[in-house]
C-alpha cells in the first residue's frame, strides 16, 4: 500500500536578494509520519517552515499540502495545519483558559468551554486551566503553545525548535506530548530541531538540510543503520594491546582510532561478542566496551 502524501515540495527555492536560503527543495512527507527537519544553523529550516505554513512565500517551485497546491488553496489547508513558530506568545495576566477562550474567537469553528479544557488537558494542564500564565514555567507556556495548535483539531502539526529553552523535564514533556498526538490521534508531525538525540528518538523519518539543499532523507533506521556500531574499548593496561591488534587481520581492519587507552572499532552488531571474547581470551583486562551509533554521529558526517 503507498504511504499518502501529506506534504510534497518541488524544486522549491527561496531567495533573498542575492542570498538562496533554500536550493531546489524536494521534500516528501506522509501520513503518520513523526518526520525530523535537520540542518545546522543557516541551512533553510525555518525558512522553509514559514513557506509552508504561508508565512512568505517561495521564489520558485510548488508546495503542495493534502494533495492541493498552497498557492491556490491557503486558507483551506492552512485550517487543516497546526503550527508553534518559535516561542509562542500569551497575555500574560490572563489564565490559560482565558487565552484560549480569545484565540477561539478567531476560529471559524468555535469550541464550547468543555472541548476548550478538554485540550488543555490533552497538553498537560489540567488543574492549571485558570492560572495566570505569568506563573507558567517556560514548559508549560510550550504546553499552552500546543494547546493554541491543537484547538482546530488540525491534521497535520508544524513545530520549529519547539523544545528551546525547556529544561530536560520539559523536553521529555514535550517528546511524550508529540508521541501521543502521533500514536493516539494520528496526527501528521513535521519537527525542526536541533536537539539531534530527541529527532533520534521520536522520529521515524528524516531529512537533512545543508546551505538551502537536501544532503539526505529517508526512514531513520535506514539512515543510522543500527546494524553499525562505533565501539570502544578501554584497557586497563595496553601495553600489549596494540601489538596484538596490529598482528590480527580483523583486529587491523576494523580499528578506527586510538584516544589515550581507549580502542575505537567500526563493528558489525554481530561481531561485538566476539571481538570483547579475542581481549579476554588472550588476558586483557577491559575496564568499559561502549557501542555508539547516534544521529550526531550521521549528522556530523553527512555536514
Amino acid at each position: 500500500m503507498n504511504p499518502i502524501p501529506i506534504i510534497q515540495t518541488q524544486k522549491l527555492c527561496k531567495q533573498f536578494d542575492k542570498f538562496t536560503a533554500v536550493d531546489s527543495l524536494d521534500l516528501n512527507i506522509y501520513k503518520g509520519d513523526i518526520y525530523g527537519f535537520l540542518g545546522p544553523n543557516g541551512a533553510g529550516k525555518s525558512t522553509t517552515i514559514r513557506m509552508l505554513t504561508g508565512l512568505i512565500f517561495p521564489s520558485s517551485g510548488n508546495i503542495e499540502i493534502f494533495n492541493q497546491s498552497l498557492k491556490e488553496n491557503r486558507v483551506s489547508i492552512m485550517n487543516r495545519i497546526g503550527a508553534i513558530i518559535e516561542k509562542p506568545d500569551f497575555y500574560t495576566y490572563l489564565s490559560a483558559i482565558q487565552n484560549l477562550e480569545m484565540l477561539n474567537k478567531l476560529q471559524a469553528i468555535q469550541l464550547n468551554t468543555k472541548q476548550l479544557y478538554e485540550v488543555l488537558e490533552l497538553v498537560g494542564l489540567k488543574g492549571r486551566e485558570k492560572s495566570k500564565v505569568k506563573t507558567f514555567s517556560q514548559g508549560m507556556k510550550q504546553r499552552l503553545g500546543f494547546a493554541q495548535a491543537l484547538m482546530h483539531n488540525p491534521d497535520l502539526i508544524i513545530l520549529d525548535e519547539p523544545t528551546n529553552g525547556l529544561d530536560p523535564q520539559g523536553v521529555k514533556d514535550v517528546r511524550e506530548l508529540i508521541l501521543k498526538l502521533n500514536k493516539e490521534q494520528g496526527k501528521t508531525i513535521l519537527i525542526s530541531s536541533h536537539i539531534l538525540s530527541e529527532i533520534e528518538i521520536i522520529c521515524n523519518r528524516m531529512i537533512i538540510l545543508q546551505q538551502g539543499k537536501k544532503v539526505v532523507e529517508g526512514k531513520v533506521n535506514d539512515l543510522l543503520n543500527y546494524n553499525e556500531l562505533h565501539v570502544s574499548f578501554e584497557f586497563e593496561d595496553d601495553t600489549e594491546v596494540s601489538a596484538f591488534i596490529k598482528q590480527h587481520d580483523l583486529l587491523s581492519k576494523k580499528l578506527i582510532e586510538v584516544t589515550h587507552q581507549r580502542y575505537h572499532f567500526k563493528l558489525l552488531s554481530s561481531e561485538v561478542a566476539m571481538v570483547n571474547k579475542l581481549f579476554i581470551e588472550k588476558g586483557f583486562e577491559v575496564n568499559s566496551m561502549i557501542p555508539v551509533r547516534s544521529l550526531e554521529d550521521y549528522f556530523l558526517n553527512m555536514t
